[in-house]
C-alpha cells in the first residue's frame, strides 16, 4: 500500500463519482479504478458500492475514508512543523520582557544564541504583563519574561526566580531602615508607581504591603516603566516600592534601596510560551534563560 492509493481512495470517497475524482486526481478514469481495486484486493474488502448511477462507501470503506481523513491531517500537521521549525532557524525568535526584571543575562544568551542560529533574528518587545499574555495566546510572541500569575490555559510557565521587594527613596543623608521608622517616613511621602490599569496585579501587591504596614499609599505620580519611576524618585518627587532585582540594575541612580524582611510578600518572574511550539531556537531558549538563578539578578 502506497501513500497514492490512500489519495486516490480519499478522493474517489469525497467525490463518490469516480470520473469527477479522475479530473481532480488529473488522471484517467481507468488507472484510478485499478487503483482502487488493488487496494480492495489487498485489504481483503470492498470499499465501495458501484453502479451505473451511484458510488457509495461500504461500512468498511466509511470507516477506512475516517482513518485516512486523520492520516492525512497529520501529515499536514507534520508538514507546518517541519516549515515552522526551518523558520524558527533562519527566521524571526520575538521576545517579550517587562522593564522591572533586570536583563543583563539577556544581552549574554543573545550573544550565545546568535552563534547557535546565526541565521535567526531576534526581535525584544517591552511589554507589560497582561498584553504579553495576549500576544503569546495569538502568537504575537514566542516567549515572554513576565510575573505570575499567567492566567491561559493555552501557555506553559516555567518559574524563574522569586523578587522580593524594597522600598526605594532619593538618596539622603537622613538614616531609615525597616526598623526605624520607615512605615512613618512612607505614610508622609508621596508614592509613585505603575498605572493600575497597566500592572493590576502589580499594583495590588503595593497595596497589600502599605496596608501591612499599616496606611495607605499616597499615588500621586504613575509611570508605565520602572525606568521612569526611578527617575523621579531620584528626582526627589516622591518614593517607590519595586523588586529588589532592579537594585543592581539601577545602582548608577542617585536612590536609596532599603531592603525589610517583616512583610514577606515578593513576587514572582517567569517564563511563558506556547508549548505547541517546536521553534528549535525558542526551546533552546528557554532552557538557557530558565538555567539562570536569583543570585543572576541581584
Amino acid at each position: 500500500m502506497e501513500l497514492r492509493h490512500l489519495l486516490y481512495f480519499k478522493t474517489v470517497a469525497e467525490e463518490l463519482h469516480f470520473t469527477k475524482a479522475a479530473a481532480k486526481l488529473f488522471i484517467s478514469q481507468p488507472p484510478l479504478s485499478r487503483q482502487i481495486k488493488e487496494l480492495e484486493e489487498e485489504l481483503g474488502v470492498q470499499l465501495f458500492v458501484r453502479s451505473n448511477k451511484r458510488v457509495a462507501l461500504t461500512n468498511a470503506g466509511k470507516y477506512f475514508k475516517t482513518e485516512v481523513d486523520a492520516m492525512f491531517a497529520k501529515l499536514e500537521e507534520s508538514k507546518e512543523v517541519v516549515r515552522k521549525i526551518h523558520e524558527g532557524v533562519s527566521g524571526e525568535l520575538k521576545i517579550g520582557y517587562i522593564s522591572s526584571v533586570y536583563q543583563s543575562h539577556l544581552a549574554e544568551i543573545l550573544k550565545l544564541m546568535h552563534q547557535e542560529f546565526p541565521y535567526l533574528k531576534t526581535s525584544l518587545f517591552e511589554v507589560p504583563t497582561l498584553a504579553q499574555i495576549k500576544e503569546l495566546e495569538h502568537g504575537g510572541l514566542d516567549v515572554g519574561i513576565l510575573r505570575a500569575p499567567v492566567l491561559s490555559e493555552k501557555l506553559k510557565v516555567e518559574s524563574l526566580f522569586f523578587d522580593p521587594f524594597v522600598v526605594v527613596i532619593p538618596l539622603t543623608d537622613q538614616k531609615i531602615d525597616a526598623r526605624n521608622g520607615l512605615a512613618d517616613f512612607l505614610k508622609k511621602s508621596p508614592f509613585i508607581f505603575f498605572n493600575k490599569d497597566f500592572a493590576p496585579q502589580y499594583n495590588q501587591k503595593l497595596m497589600e504591603i502599605c496596608q501591612r504596614m499599616g496606611f495607605n499609599p499616597d499615588i500621586t505620580h504613575e509611570a508605565n516603566n520602572v525606568h521612569s519611576i526611578l527617575q523621579l524618585v531620584e528626582a526627589g518627587l516622591g518614593v517607590s516600592i519595586l523588586p529588589l532585582s532592579l537594585k543592581k540594575q539601577y545602582a548608577q541612580l542617585k536612590v536609596s534601596f532599603i531592603e525589610f524582611d517583616a512583610i514577606p510578600v515578593n513576587t514572582e518572574v517567569v517564563l511563558a510560551y506556547k508549548e505547541s511550539n517546536k521553534n528549535p531556537a525558542l526551546t533552546w531558549f528557554i532552557k538557557h534563560y530558565a538555567e539562570l538563578k536569583i543570585n543572576d539578578f541581584q
